[in-house]
């Protein structure tokens, strides 16, 4: 394994569709700011796949990566945040409630921002299944504010001290969710966020 921090950014997905939005956006040669260029990895949907491709990709010695940030597509948990809204994750909690904390994102925030996008912060909790209704709603007394299938799992699955964040863009809502006529709009309206995020998202460092 390399040693956390010194190898390129992981630049994490689980969906085809998430992948291909962040291809386009990425720039198609390296930056001059020197350093190693970010690796688009598609992972598969759900914890199980997200934690076994983190593991082989952190498997590679020399050529393992040195960071991790998880992106892709969300469910809001609550009202306040809207479709192609972003979410930048404070903590991550499995499907038990465990969190992980993850490192303050203030420069992700602000170059996020600077695009013009509507950034949230807070919790993000990955749950092994969709989440809707009641279940939706207890996670947002709970504090959370955003949902995926992958991310906690991702997370466990690194090495230790292996800087790590994690950024959604939201699908669908309570008001609005999964597979209704309105899901195709959303999810287009949220692939053109993460498309335009992504050199964003592929520039990050840990501070």
């Amino acid at each position: 394994m390399s040693t956390p921090g010194t190898g390129p950014l992981l630049l994490a997905c689980a969906l085809p569709a998430e992948r291909w939005a962040l291809s386009r956006g990425l720039p198609r040669t390296p930056s001059a700011g020197g350093g190693a260029e970010a690796r688009v990895l598609c992972t598969g949907m759900g914890p199980e796949r997200s934690g076994r491709s983190v593991s082989r990709a952190w498997a590679q010695g020399a050529c393992a990566p040195g960071a991790l940030l998880f992106t892709g597509f969300g469910a809001a948990a609550g009202p306040g945040i809207s479709p192609g809204d972003v979410v930048v994750a404070t903590e991550v909690r499995d499907a038990e409630g465990e969190p992980t904390a993850l490192p303050p994102g203030g420069a992700l925030i602000d170059a996020l921002v600077r695009l013009g996008l509507t950034v949230h912060t807070g919790p993000l909790h990955t749950s092994e299944r969709v989440v809707t209704g009641a279940q939706r709603a207890a996670l947002h007394r709970d504090g959370v504010l955003c949902v995926d299938m992958e991310t906690a799992s991702a997370l466990r699955s690194l090495p230790p001290g292996t800087p790590a964040a994690a950024v959604r863009v939201v699908v669908d809502t309570p008001e609005r969710e999964l597979l209704r006529p309105s899901t195709l709009v959303h999810g287009l309206r949220a692939w053109r966020v993460l498309r335009a995020a992504a050199p964003v998202l592929a520039a990050w460092k840990p501070q």
